[in-house]
């Protein structure tokens, strides 16, 4: 696997979604609160099958605004777990963006916040920290593969910075023992090699450093009128 292809931005209409959710996200049924439950189910299967459906899940906020009397805080930690799974793309926000503000002061939302901030701010170490906490742990339970996607988001961020990384400097931010099979399976499944206890990483568009010339076009009429301003002075 290429690290052009970590970089590769999910599809926009998963393969997973059936044809009655198509219809709750595009149709005028997508603001029918009977339908909460089958997008609520449809989250379930996302959790276990480790697919992701952005549209789907921003369908049950909305409909949780319209409708507070429907609101789940169960469901709404389960789709920011979710969320995490796709940094850099700004999906945490966007769900953000349609929570009440009593959902916002919980403070399980307020603990996927800064786990979102540490990702963000590329603190992967401090993430691992704060997530090694058991009630944090907790947040994520339901959700199959939670940790391998997060390594996911974490290494796609390390290919857009480095052409090598030590191993102890990427293990640490995997949340890995560098001599862990694991961790070296890991590294090899993404399409990296290990050589002489660093790790290479292919050159792409984000990681190959490029200098950046300027140029500018000065018409003849343009400089004459400076040397002649120069004159004056």
């Amino acid at each position: 696997m290429s690290s052009e292809s970590l970089l590769k931005p999910s599809p926009l209409i998963p393969v997973t979604r059936t044809d009655i959710v198509q219809s709750l996200i595009d149709g005028v049924d997508r603001y029918n609160p009977d339908n909460v439950s089958i997008l609520e189910d449809y989250l379930g299967q996302q959790l276990q099958n480790e697919e992701y459906d952005l549209m789907a899940n921003l369908a049950i906020l909305k409909l949780y605004q319209f409708n507070p009397h429907l609101v789940n805080e169960h469901v709404i930690i389960n789709i920011l777990v979710k969320a995490l799974t796709a940094i850099p793309n700004p999906d945490f926000n966007l769900c953000l963006y349609l929570l009440h503000e009593s959902s916002l002061a919980d403070e399980s939302i307020t603990k996927l916040t800064e786990l979102q901030q540490c990702l963000e701010q590329a603190r992967f170490r401090e993430f691992w920290e704060i997530y090694g906490d058991e009630s944090c742990k907790e947040l994520a339970s339901e959700a199959t593969g939670f940790e391998d996607a997060i390594r996911k988001v974490i290494l796609t961020t390390i290919t857009m910075a480095y052409q090598s990384i030590s191993v102890n400097l990427l293990s640490s931010y995997l949340n890995y023992n560098p001599a862990d099979k694991e961790f070296e399976s890991f590294i090899q499944s993404r399409g990296l090699e290990i050589k002489e206890e660093v790790v290479h990483i292919p050159k792409n568009a984000d990681n190959d450093a490029k200098p950046t010339v300027i140029r500018e076009n000065i018409k003849f009429e343009q400089l004459t009128k400076v040397v002649g301003y120069s004159n004056e002075l």
